[in-house]
């Protein structure tokens, strides 16, 4: 009998077989005859293997690292040397039981018992017959089972058929051999020594390139011949996926020759440059190649990077355009071309991080969630451009960063205050020395997608001078039909700006170019009220200034009326900057305290701030001067939230002329002479004698001269502070008002309500008098904020002074 040695050979489809060794014998029809004589055991140890399937009449190498395999070949080899072997459905399970396993094997003999230096044995055995496992008996050490044995059937002696498909096999197992450039022509010679078939067919099935799952399906058919006919189907699948394969090589083989041409003609000249220039720059090319290839542009951009990039192979490295042509490249690489970040639409996370960060604003709030809520819905929508408009240190730059968290975004903030330059915005052409792009396409740059959060801080101070107007060239920035091809000079291509989600902020909406403010949605950030600059000292700046000095919560403590003597005593603003840095203070108190281990409060009292911070400096007027006539509280808006003004007036003898003082603007001069001609005209219903105007001098003052003050909001003050100066009636205690007058005494609505009225509310103000049309302003406002407050709404100027001047005379009043 002819003996062979089996070896594995890579991956590929069979086992090469050299004729020099005496370990493994080919099969005869003999040996198979003598394996179906022999009779199975009752009971067998079960050899679980991963990644293969024995077939009868096949010898392979088994290595077994598991200590219950071990131990089971082991006890095998002193006692008989059979063993029931089977595959794993999941090679991952450690240690595999009944429903882990497949319930056809194989028995096996055990050839030969090798040790390895690693601590694992390798073992080459030898399949006999079929089995199928009956019942486990034991699971430990090792898996034990009772088996019967699973008989073949097998085509009658003489079938043509049968031996048509074993010869079909053989024939196709010598081509594989022959096409695979991996597999030894010597393993033709085993393939034609093989006497027996059904030890050709179960060879061919063991060594054949198939999944354990699919070598299993061969192994449990019963029928040879129907096992002859499924190994040639996986037999001619094989043969051409090698001959699809060598075609494949074939046609290319051309293509990587002329490859291989230029990659040697390019390593010339690369040694041609390191001569010349002592630097190679061919890699730093070849590497902005391969960039480019994971880079998602559409066939535009990408045929103009290439034009761009064959420009710089073709310069001389040496010269001054060569930077400028690599860093626009470079450019071109780095900015973020169709990539997004998901957005995320839990819109109760959103509102929590909103809620979190920023205490009240709750317009800007809804309207992040209504935005949030559309995108979810469509998936497509183009982003829109916010703009946050309020008094400093409301909190309208931080929103931004909440915004971008809630979304999923990245941020990006550029700040354009005092920007004068165009190319500030669009870049400069590449042609300049020193050119850059834009503000723009670098912030995109460095977020790394396309769809960040864009805060666009201090958009109302941008400005204008002979390198051109930026707010002009922001106009194709904010226009949602415009900006989807937005156009960079030093980029020279049209860049996506729609996806971008812009949020610019303002202190003044009149500095704003109005072509520029129609692109834009405003929202209102009114200021706060004392109660919400208390919740957002104890929730936000005494905790941020507590971890920026290095002190805890337990170090200081600041409760509810300290707080609040804080903020109306040392800040009068609409924002809470002031605010922080007065808790800075106390802070910074109490962290010098513990340096220097002194005692102090914990808990600070209301003489600990007066300690710290001084006497208060912003005490509110109490309305000493209610007892003199003339003098009335109006509401004013600034830049900076709203304020109380005071109106007061004043006669002395005269020839009936009217001095204005205190750094008025033309309006409210206006707004005095038109009060006073309403005045004379209706002298006789407000019951003023008419001769007083020709013997008396009229004065109108508003303090705090040194402060510009206008706008048409005062004209109802200053026609109330008239008449109970020519009355000789005193104006209602705790009592505003704002609006403006017409010469026929209508009252006409103003803007700035909610500022104003948190302005009054600063002030102890119980009563406000305001246009019946400004009643839809109030009825936006929190009830919480309306807290305390009368509102009395008016249409015409009798209603203010039937609602503002008392029915009793001043002490001391004057005899007109």
């Amino acid at each position: 009998m002819k003996k062979l040695k089996l070896s594995n050979f890579d991956t590929l489809s069979f086992q090469s077989i050299d004729e020099d060794s005496d370990l493994i014998p080919l099969m005869t029809p003999e040996d198979e005859e003598e394996i179906q004589n022999e009779l199975l055991p009752e009971s067998l140890p079960i050899l679980p293997l991963r990644n293969t399937v024995l077939f009868p009449g096949v010898v392979i190498p088994i290595t077994a690292g598991r200590d219950a395999s071990v131990k089971l070949i082991n006890d095998a080899n002193a006692n008989g040397k059979v063993i029931g072997v089977v595959s794993q459905k999941d090679e991952n399970v450690e240690e595999p039981t009944l429903e882990d396993i497949n319930t056809i094997g194989t028995v096996a003999r055990i050839l030969r018992v090798l040790k390895m230096p690693d601590g694992n044995v390798t073992i080459i055995i030898q399949g006999k017959k079929r089995f199928e496992i009956n019942e486990i008996i034991t699971e430990k050490p090792y898996l034990t089972a009772t088996i019967k044995e699973v008989p073949e059937t097998k085509p009658d002696q003489g079938s043509e058929e049968f031996s048509a498909i074993v010869e079909s096999i053989k024939d196709l197992a010598l081509q594989i051999i022959k096409e695979s450039p991996n597999i030894p022509s010597e393993a033709t010679f085993a393939i034609k020594n093989i006497e027996s078939n059904s030890f050709l067919i179960n060879f061919v099935s063991s060594n054949m390139n198939l999944t354990v799952a699919e070598k299993q399906q061969l192994l449990e058919i019963n029928d040879l011949k129907e096992r002859a006919l499924s190994t040639l189907r996986f037999m001619n699948l094989e043969l051409q996926k090698l001959t699809l394969k060598n075609d494949i090589q074939s046609k290319v083989r051309y293509d990587l020759d002329q490859q291989q041409r230029e990659y040697f003609l390019h390593q010339q000249m690369k040694t041609i440059q390191e001569e010349l220039g002592g630097v190679s720059y061919e890699e730093e090319i070849e590497e902005m190649r391969e960039r480019a290839k994971k880079k998602k542009w559409n066939d535009k951009v990408k045929e103009h990077f290439e034009k761009e990039l064959a420009k710089m192979q073709r310069m001389n490295p040496q010269v001054a355009e060569y930077s400028i042509q690599r860093n626009y490249l470079d450019l071109y690489l780095d900015l973020p071309w169709n990539k997004f970040s998901k957005d995320n639409f839990d819109l109760k996370r959103a509102q929590r991080i909103l809620d979190r960060d920023h205490y009240g604003l709750e317009d800007v709030k809804r309207r992040i969630i209504e935005y949030l809520a559309v995108l979810k819905l469509r998936n497509d929508m183009k982003s829109p451009i916010l703009c946050l408009y309020g008094p400093p240190g409301v909190g309208k730059t931080s929103l931004g960063k909440s915004i971008a968290e809630a979304l999923g975004r990245e941020y990006v903030r550029i700040s354009l205050g005092g920007l004068r330059d165009e190319a500030e915005i669009r870049g400069h052409r590449k042609t300049y020395i020193g050119a850059m792009p834009g503000r723009i396409i670098q912030s995109l740059k460095k977020a790394g997608t396309s769809n960040p959060v864009f805060v666009l801080d201090e958009i109302d101070k941008l400005s204008s001078s002979h390198n051109g107007d930026p707010s002009s060239a922001m106009l194709e920035v904010l226009d949602p039909e415009q900006n989807n091809e937005f156009y960079d000079n030093f980029l020279e291509m049209g860049y996506d700006l729609s996806k971008v989600m812009f949020v610019a902020t303002s202190n003044s909406l009149s500095t704003i170019q109005p072509a520029l403010r129609d692109r834009m949605e405003i929202i209102n950030v009114t200021g706060y009220t004392i109660e919400e600059k208390v919740e957002i000292a104890k929730r936000h700046l005494l905790p941020k200034q507590l971890k920026e000095h290095g002190l805890s919560s337990e170090d200081l403590l600041i409760g509810k009326r300290e707080m609040e003597k804080i903020v109306e005593g040392y800040t009068r603003e609409s924002g809470v900057r002031g605010l922080e840095k007065q808790i800075a203070k106390m802070v910074r108190f109490a962290a010098k305290s513990i340096a220097m281990e002194e005692t102090y409060n914990v808990k600070v009292t209301s003489e600990d701030v007066e300690k710290v911070l001084g006497p208060a400096r912003l005490e509110r007027d109490k309305y000493e001067n209610n007892e003199v006539a003339g003098v009335v509280t109006g509401l004013a808006w600034t830049s900076v939230g709203g304020d109380i003004l005071f109106i007061e007036s004043i006669l002395s003898k005269g020839k009936g002329a009217m001095t204005i003082t205190g750094n008025l603007g033309q309006v409210m001069k206006e707004s005095a002479t038109i009060a006073m001609e309403y005045i004379k005209s209706n002298a006789e219903l407000l019951g003023i004698n008419p001769e007083i105007f020709e013997k008396y001098n009229v004065h109108i003052h508003v303090p705090e001269g040194a402060t510009p003050k206008d706008g048409p909001s005062a004209g109802i003050t200053m026609l109330t502070s008239l008449v109970s100066l020519f009355t000789q009636k005193r104006v209602k205690k705790s009592l505003a008002m704002t609006g403006e007058i017409t010469l026929r005494g209508k009252v006409l609505p103003v803007g700035g309500i909610k500022e104003k009225i948190l302005a009054a509310k600063r002030a102890r103000i119980k009563e406000i008098i305001l246009s019946e049309e400004n009643r839809k302003d109030v009825e936006e406002i929190k009830a919480e904020y309306l807290k305390g407050l009368t509102f009395h709404y008016v249409k015409e100027m009798g209603e203010v002074i039937e609602l503002a001047v008392t029915k009793q005379s001043v002490k001391n009043a004057k005899k007109l």
